[in-house]
């Protein structure tokens, strides 16, 4: 890693670091109903939804409520998702004929873009009718990362409220989070994207001379939400690394910014909400601290290259084959920098879009990838869940240090007790579950062990990946596992569908308990949550739940892989 690499890494991090604040203040006087200026000017069509759509926005709902209405939501874009890729060969803006998509496919698609995974399975666009990329897909990368945004809203009212019962109102949480910061920021990144040459058209594909059909459609739009919602659905099967979805060296920086906009703004969000700016600073501290040492590690793992191109007396930095490194699976135009900065912001968020293929990383540079996820999507994670994610770690490191110092824990002047404890607990633990167990059964399985191309290592690491990618809702692959069956497609929909919701409801239930207690005033005794040490124990907490659950696994993959591979 050269002093080129850290300049381009020390400039993505502080454009990433000037945004933070100015939106983080916007989202947090959106969602506190203060005057941000589109809010403003937008109320009218507010209160014209709210009209038509019989929402009494004046009134709070209950975490049980709440979540319902959460839940109903979610399952009805499943099953209208679902229904326009069954009937897509019968509806309108289909220029290429595109047949109805298999049940079990159709069915793995609905779940993943509800879910805010948007794994696929299938090719965009030889599956795909531009009505379904854009009422099905496009939509749903819009409703999912405002239930993520809606849930960390809702989780910091149960610490800035005191003695209600309610922890506000579901729907009038969604209209807000759409209409003045998903819609406007993706209007604007749209355009953007269109100056850089990505697609936005109607038009049907343009055959070559040569007969090859070159595949066009509403792309900018969809490529907008994808990466400022860390949704990652791609219009194209090869995602970001595709010339229409990621043109230009602008469009692939602008891109990797955005996968991180919303998340880690959100942290200063919570800062103003919380009236401690303070705690939002330290949450973003120990995501950027786990956050760089896997970039700079990444970075020099990839651009030290195969080992066994030394061997064989090859030198990577100069040779055609391998210039500057591991190149396999990377666009020449990116490089391994850009390569590596987008494989860690992916998947440090619950994005998954990919302009690199994580599957041809060395096998410790596939790993960072895959254990990022496994930390359960908190190191930024996706825009909300992320960081309720995250906050689902803090009340566990409070509660061990209060026990660790003889007192009742609290955080934020509420205090953390047996339930609270018990729902984080599941937060926690609930993705392990859905990793391992599945991947032990497609690992053992006739099925399972049909997809995988590559035996060995990497094959346990694909399927490894695979569920992963599922339970971390982040939609990324290790590619060479051939997902597109009965088994996988049912198998990860399921699991994605239950690591979603299992940890929205526990969240929710942690607002509505912490809602109703009373604000307990600061003392000497009070931990301190915004120190350096606090940060430093917060991060080892994470890391350890990490390392603790998936060592083992990770040694049967990626690791045993390493060993071979320096061994030959």
């Amino acid at each position: 890693m050269d002093r080129n690499d850290l300049v381009q890494i020390a400039i993505y991090i502080l454009a990433l670091l000037s945004v933070v604040k100015p939106l983080g203040v916007y989202m947090a006087r959106v969602y506190e109903g203060k005057r941000a200026g589109l809010n403003v000017w937008l109320a009218p069509l507010e209160q014209w939804i709210y009209r038509i759509c019989g929402v009494k926005s004046e009134e709070g709902m209950p975490w049980k409520t709440y979540a319902l209405a959460l839940i109903l939501f979610n399952i009805l874009g499943i099953l209208i998702v679902y229904a326009i890729q069954r009937l897509q060969a019968f509806l309108p803006l289909n220029p290429m004929g595109m047949a109805a998509v298999s049940p079990d496919s159709s069915f793995n698609s609905a779940v993943s873009f509800a879910t805010n995974t948007d794994w696929q399975g299938y090719g965009g666009e030889s599956t795909m009718s531009y009505l379904t990329q854009m009422l099905a897909l496009a939509k749903q990368n819009f409703s999912s990362a405002a239930t993520g945004m809606v849930v960390l809203v809702a989780l910091i009212r149960g610490f800035v409220q005191k003695q209600t019962n309610t922890i506000g109102n579901f729907w009038v949480d969604m209209v807000r989070t759409v209409l003045y910061i998903l819609l406007p920021l993706s209007l604007v990144f749209a355009l953007v994207l269109v100056s850089q040459g990505v697609p936005q058209t109607f038009s049907p594909g343009v055959k070559t001379t040569a007969g090859q059909t070159i595949a066009l459609g509403p792309v900018a739009s969809q490529e907008a939400i994808k990466q400022l919602g860390t949704n990652g659905g791609g219009f194209y099967n090869t995602n970001s690394a595709h010339p229409y979805e990621n043109p230009t060296p602008l469009s692939n920086f602008l891109e990797m910014l955005a996968i991180l906009l919303i998340p880690a703004s959100l942290c200063y969000t919570f800062g103003c909400m919380v009236k401690d700016r303070r705690q939002g600073w330290a949450l973003l501290a120990v995501m950027f601290i786990i956050f760089i040492p896997c970039l700079l590690l990444v970075t020099q793992i990839e651009r030290q290259g195969n080992p066994l191109f030394d061997k064989l007396g090859i030198d990577q930095v100069e040779s055609y084959l391998q210039p500057g490194g591991n190149m396999e699976g990377k666009e020449a135009r990116f490089g391994i920098v850009g390569s590596a900065i987008w494989a860690v912001a992916t998947t440090s968020a619950s994005n998954g879009s990919v302009n690199s293929m994580h599957d041809s990383y060395m096998p410790l540079g596939g790993l960072i990838p895959m254990w990022l996820i496994q930390l359960g999507e908190v190191i930024f994670g996706g825009v909300g869940s992320g960081l309720y994610g995250m906050i689902g770690f803090v009340i566990v490191a409070v509660f061990i240090a209060g026990l660790m110092i003889g007192r009742t824990p609290e955080y934020l002047g509420k205090k953390i007790e047996a339930f609270e404890m018990q729902m984080a607990s599941l937060v926690a633990f609930i993705p392990h579950l859905f990793i391992l167990i599945p991947t032990a059964i497609a690992v053992l399985t006739v099925a399972g062990k049909a997809g995988i191309a590559n035996p060995g290592p990497h094959g346990f690491s694909e399927v490894l990946y695979a569920f992963s990618s599922a339970a971390g809702n982040n939609g990324s692959a290790f590619a060479g596992l051939s997902a597109n069956t009965p088994f996988y497609n049912i198998a990860l929909g399921v699991v994605m569908f239950f690591c979603r919701y299992w940890l929205i409801i526990p969240i929710l239930a942690i607002a509505g308990s912490l809602s109703a207690k009373k604000l307990v005033p600061t003392t000497q005794g009070t931990l301190p949550t915004h120190t350096p040490l606090f940060i430093f124990f917060l991060g080892m907490v994470v890391l350890i739940v990490g390392a603790l659950a998936f060592f083992p696994a990770l040694a049967l993959g990626p690791i045993a892989e390493h060993l071979m591979l320096v061994a030959k």
